[in-house]
């Protein structure tokens, strides 16, 4: 029994630990993304990928060796007709020969090595740009993962706050039917009142109801977006969601963001391919080489002797290849003219992404200004809102104001509160913006 109890209080330990609320900081939450998210992982795998890549590339330029072997059985040998006089014999007659042997077997080596390639020479330039391409990649995927899991955490910080303005207002709520059925026991308050604010606090709970439904969607959504498994229940810190105004500095050099490095690498990578294309236009030499081994006989040469009719023999050779293009049917030229085409297009996206970015950092710049003077205002609202439903229950108590207009600054309040939180969103938003066109994104980890 005493073990039978204390299995079951590890168990119960056990489960109450894996229940345990994480606190999530931005940093924390980004950090663990970067670390887990399936995105962030696939980009790095892929810049170990393009070492491999490299290599590939670099084989076409050392020597290529390879073994060879075979094995022939000739059924019927091939007969030949010769002229007997070739041989000293009777001109005129004719001799029939057969030619080679029943059995035959191979073995030998065989050796390539480009001596002059210059597609082989453009594609090593190419493979070590392509690990660059990926290495910006990377840092590009880095810098999604950040903003897309700093703008879900503020989402979740939204909820949440929605939450908090609903659970207050159902406590005031509530102390306001304790009064009112109060007064209504004692004679002093009409039935409708009461269940004017049983209503009330009805709508209160399905609101809440709607807005914790909504929170746990956020959450779960955030949980995904860094990796992190469903079920781990997390606390965002409050101090998370301190407006700090961002400094406004000069317009920042678009042409370090990392979006519109990817492009450059990548029209330096079309620039490789349209040499690659030309180098069909040059010739190619190859060193060939070869050392072989053959034994022929009756018999099965393997393990066979010279007693048994096979006899064993060697020979090698080594050779210059050399070719050059004369005419491909114009197939190069259209091949260098389509990379060219490319080329020009590539331009013109690296236009078009400098412009897009120069505009976000305007846009953002503009609802950073917008947002902390909403701020400013649905603080000051918020704030008024209280003093307004503080002055208005004081007065019903005291009969000087209808339930109506309690009832009226309750919802007012909620919807400052609301207001206040939603401009903190947008406020937030738009500061991952800003920092997002400075190209500072990773700041939001190290600091």
């Amino acid at each position: 029994m005493k073990k039978l109890i204390l299995i079951t209080f590890l168990i119960f330990a056990i489960t109450a630990k894996s229940q345990e609320a994480k606190s999530l900081t931005l940093k924390e939450a980004i950090t663990y993304a970067l670390e887990n998210k399936a995105d962030a992982k696939k980009a790095k795998l892929k810049v170990e990928n393009s070492e491999y890549q490299i290599q590939e590339v670099r084989s076409r330029a050392l020597p290529q060796i390879s073994a060879n072997g075979g094995l022939t059985y000739n059924p019927i040998l091939q007969t030949t007709f010769l002229d007997a006089g070739s041989f000293g014999g009777e001109k005129g007659k004719t001799i029939e020969a057969n030619f080679g042997q029943k059995w035959s077997s191979t073995a030998g080596l065989s050796l390539t090595q480009t001596l002059f390639d210059q597609s082989v020479f453009t594609g090593l330039k190419a493979a070590k740009s392509t690990r660059e391409f990926y290495q910006i990649n990377d840092q590009l995927t880095e810098e999604q993962v950040i903003e897309r899991v700093a703008n879900n955490y503020y989402q979740v910080y939204v909820q949440r706050q929605k939450l908090n303005v609903l659970d207050n207002n159902y406590v005031n709520t509530n102390k306001v039917k304790d009064i009112i059925k109060g007064q209504f026991d004692n004679g002093l308050a009409k039935k409708i009142d009461l269940d004017r604010i049983l209503v009330k606090i009805s709508n209160i709970n399905t609101q809440r109801q709607q807005v914790l439904n909504a929170v746990q969607l956020q959450e779960n959504a955030l949980k995904f977006y860094i990796g992190m498994p469903i079920q781990t229940k997390i606390i965002i810190p409050q101090t998370e969601f301190q407006v700090t105004p961002q400094a406004i500095s000069e317009i920042p050099n678009t042409e370090n963001r990392t979006e519109y490095l990817l492009l450059k690498k990548q029209e330096q990578l079309l620039t490789y391919q349209k040499k690659a294309d030309q180098a069909a236009y040059y010739p190619t030499l190859n060193l060939s080489a070869g050392y072989n081994y053959i034994g022929q006989g009756p018999k099965l040469p393997w393990g066979a002797k010279p007693s048994d009719g096979v006899y064993w023999s060697d020979f090698s050779s080594i050779g210059l290849n050399l070719k050059v293009p004369i005419f491909s049917g114009f197939s190069t030229r259209a091949k260098v003219r389509q990379a060219d085409v490319n080329l020009r297009s590539i331009k013109e996206d690296l236009n078009d992404t400098k412009l897009g970015l120069d505009l976000a950092y305007e846009n953002a710049k503009i609802q950073i200004d917008n947002s902390i003077i909403t701020i400013g205002n649905q603080k000051t609202n918020a704030q008024l809102a209280q003093d307004v439903l503080s002055n208005t229950r004081n007065n019903y108590i005291q009969g000087l104001a209808s339930l109506t207009d309690l009832l009226d600054a309750e919802n007012s309040l909620t919807e400052a509160q609301n207001n206040y939180t939603s401009a903190i969103l947008d406020y937030k938003l738009a500061e991952i913006q800003l920092i997002k066109s400075k190209g500072e994104l990773r700041t939001l980890i190290n600091n």
